[in-house]
């Protein structure tokens, strides 16, 4: 590959083989492009004190059920959930993760690293525990991994046909409380995708799993979108943007370009990692298009994101989504 790209290696290890297979054909479950996920976000300044962060009240429920709370004076996903916690008087650790406008589990609304100054907020908090055993008889499960910002990854979407779709009691928004009884809350997504993708093929594994609470009892197993779909980032008139490292601002609904190339770069995290983040997917466009060429954009995602090793064909085909995306190819 002539582009200097293992210039920018500044000796850190990397794994060059993708994480899963490419699984993204058109009979995928769950997620459309446009839905959020949340992410550990890119470098930024230490948290503002409680005064100084944007004084906005957001409306919540518990998506089986309750009165309607009011919270405000959150900067990140975690001071989120307290909040949401202390509203309802339960520990913020039973929040699985949230959706936005809605209280069904519909992957397209995920609340992730942007919330609309007019998106209400429903909390999806944990239910039945159980424990599955899979028996992996091909490469790919067909499932792609998110998590909620706060230590939990969960199931968001599911490929037709494939191994996880045979087993009808695995749903999307089961959280993944363990894989062959080694614990993994507090794992990001792509810990636990590459832990799934490095299981033997051709051996039953077990994971232990927690749904989400169910209204009314009963839900249809999936209430995800479907790939292709045109979700808008958020339905207010602006976004109040949640980062783990640095403040909570207000900014301007996502540009055309933008939507776009973080569309197509959240597609190419499902592709080579099993995960949907839109997110770090946003982060990494808004490294990239101020940057000349594929190098100075390497050097730049090394800086802002390098735990998580980006194999150098994966910077490289984002370096074109992005190109793409800015030349109204997408």
């Amino acid at each position: 590959m002539p582009l200097g790209l293992k210039n920018r290696r500044k000796n850190k290890a990397r794994d060059s083989s993708t994480l899963v297979d490419n699984e993204g054909g058109p009979a995928w479950r769950g997620a459309s492009p446009g839905a959020l996920s949340p992410s550990a976000g890119g470098p930024g300044l230490p948290a503002p004190p409680p005064h100084a962060r944007p004084k906005l009240v957001f409306h919540t429920q518990l998506a089986h059920g309750s009165p309607t709370g009011r919270i405000e004076g959150f900067s990140n996903v975690r001071e989120l959930y307290a909040k949401i916690g202390e509203v309802f008087e339960i520990p913020a650790s039973e929040i699985l993760f949230c959706t936005l406008n809605t209280h069904r589990i519909d992957m397209d609304k995920l609340l992730g690293g942007q919330i609309g100054l007019e998106d209400f907020i429903f909390a999806h908090t944990k239910g039945l525990k159980k424990e599955v055993d899979v028996f992996k008889a091909e490469d790919a499960l067909g499932l792609t991994i998110t998590d909620n910002g706060a230590g939990f990854a969960f199931i968001k979407r599911i490929k037709d046909n494939s191994i996880i779709d045979r087993v009808k009691v695995i749903l999307i928004g089961d959280h993944i409380e363990s894989i062959n009884g080694q614990d993994v809350v507090g794992c990001r997504h792509y810990e636990v995708a590459k832990m799934l993708k490095e299981l033997p093929k051709g051996q039953t594994f077990t994971m232990k799993l927690v749904e989400t609470t169910k209204a009314f009892g009963i839900e249809p197993r999936s209430r995800g979108g479907r790939p292709g779909g045109n979700s808008k980032i958020s339905t207010g008139r602006g976004t109040l943007r949640l980062r783990s490292k640095g403040p909570a601002t207000v900014e301007e609904l996502p540009t055309e370009f933008e939507e776009k190339a973080i569309g197509k770069v959240d597609d190419l995290l499902e592709n080579y990692m099993g995960i949907r983040d839109t997110e770090l997917a946003a982060t990494m466009v808004e490294v990239g298009k101020d940057k000349k060429n594929p190098d100075e954009f390497a050097v730049a995602l090394d800086e802002a994101l390098g735990d998580f090793a980006f194999p150098d064909e994966f910077v490289f085909d984002i370096w074109g989504a992005i190109g793409d995306a800015k030349k109204g190819r997408l």
